[in-house]
């Protein structure tokens, strides 16, 4: 019934979890490709962010699983929303659905990220405001959306990695989790890419690296805009830093 020695997808194994506007559309063309990944028919599920799926109390993972193509049993079932890792919510429904469950999080500068994503909502109308307005209007837009967290306005809020993080730490076990530095991912595709299948327990395959191509945004950001923006973050990269045992001098 479901092609030869291929069955229904019953537990994921991994998620990428982070950061949106941080390369996830380019590590899932990799992912897709390793013939032992199953992968669901779109790239970003945004199931364990659904908050009304989850306000019963007696949660169907049916939706979820039905969002893949039975799969061979030698294969791990994986998928990629880059919210999880910012959503507060969406990590602790993921270990009630999966303790084992091992994330891929890829972390851009948080300056060059709220810039992108502002330039994103811009391009889709949803952003009136220029950059620096949108960075000062956070705070206001933030307290409106309480107890909800903001989507698509978070510029800034969603670069307090560490905090994000240590939460995710909290939860699950820190061996459970791949923290890739964006920047590396962008000049050493390949080898992150390997990195990323050896710790899902896969074997390496041949791959071609493809060029990451940038939306071609109205325009870049401004000297002055990087800056207001690094004053606000300064202490989040550092803390980073502390957590990871990075260097960040580059998103400075």
């Amino acid at each position: 019934m479901f092609g030869f020695g291929r069955r229904p997808i019953q537990k994921l194994g991994f998620i990428v979890a982070g950061a949106q506007k941080s390369g996830t559309t380019a590590l899932n063309y990799y992912l897709k490709r390793h013939p032992q990944i199953a992968l669901p028919i779109k790239k970003e599920v945004h199931f364990f962010d659904k908050d009304e799926l989850f306000a019963g109390g007696n949660v169907s993972y049916e939706p979820l699983h039905e969002m893949f193509r039975p799969a061979r049993s030698d294969t791990i079932a994986g998928e990629n929303t880059p919210i999880y890792l910012y959503w507060r919510p969406a990590l602790p429904r993921i270990r009630n659905y999966n303790p084992a469950m091992k994330f891929v999080v890829i972390l851009r500068s948080p300056i060059e990220r709220a810039f992108s994503q502002w330039n994103m909502q811009r391009s889709r109308g949803n952003e009136p405001f220029d950059f620096l307005e949108a960075v000062q209007a956070e705070p206001r837009r933030i307290a409106d959306a309480a107890p909800k967290q903001l989507r698509k306005f978070s510029y800034v809020d969603r670069g307090r990695y560490a905090d994000q993080l240590e939460r995710a730490f909290r939860l699950f076990p820190r061996e459970q989790f791949l923290v890739i530095k964006y920047e590396t991912f962008r000049a050493q595709q390949r080898e992150t890419v390997e990195d990323v299948f050896r710790f899902l327990n896969l074997k390496m395959v041949r791959l071609r690296a493809v060029e990451a191509h940038d939306i071609p945004y109205a325009r870049q950001i401004r000297d002055e805009e990087r800056a207001a923006v690094r004053e606000i973050l300064k202490s989040d990269i550092g803390r980073i830093e502390a957590l990871l045992g990075w260097d960040c001098s580059d998103w400075r």
